[in-house]
């Protein structure tokens, strides 16, 4: 199964211009826990509930007048539309992240993050379970 079933293709996106009130104001109306950064539909940095709290709050930062470009990860780790699940958590693994955009060529295409995958694995063991069941004895 590919990331292109499985990401979300709606994502919440702002430019490095977007400056911290707006990132949280967008992160609180749409239910994310991150904004994707973008210029000309490619991802150029992302920036997650967590990098508020701690490079804008903690640091005492003006939300107002401190940009996406000033708290954002830049470079952000991105996977392709043909990744399969499995190479998908590994690339998870291999950075640390649990939000990565999803590109088709450099553009982006959509988002997959670690609440997808485990909903996912949690849903095909349910239908494991469900097989089991049926086939096991009564006792």
């Amino acid at each position: 199964m590919s990331l292109a079933t499985l990401a979300r293709d709606e994502v919440v996106t702002a430019s490095p211009d977007a400056s911290g009130t707006e990132l949280a104001r967008q992160m609180r109306d749409e239910t994310v826990g991150c904004v994707v950064i973008t210029e000309d539909d490619r991802p150029v940095g992302l920036v997650t509930d967590r990098d508020l709290t701690i490079r804008l709050v903690a640091d005492g930062h003006d939300p107002a007048t401190t940009t996406a470009r000033d708290v954002m990860t830049e470079h952000p780790t991105t996977v392709d539309v043909g990744t399969g699940l499995y190479e998908l958590t590994e690339v998870m693994e291999d950075n640390a992240v649990r939000r990565m955009p999803v590109v088709d060529g450099d553009r982006l295409a959509g988002i997959i993050t670690l609440d997808d995958v485990q909903g996912l694995l949690v849903d095909e063991l349910d239908n494991l379970s469900d097989v089991i069941e049926e086939e096991s004895p009564d006792y």
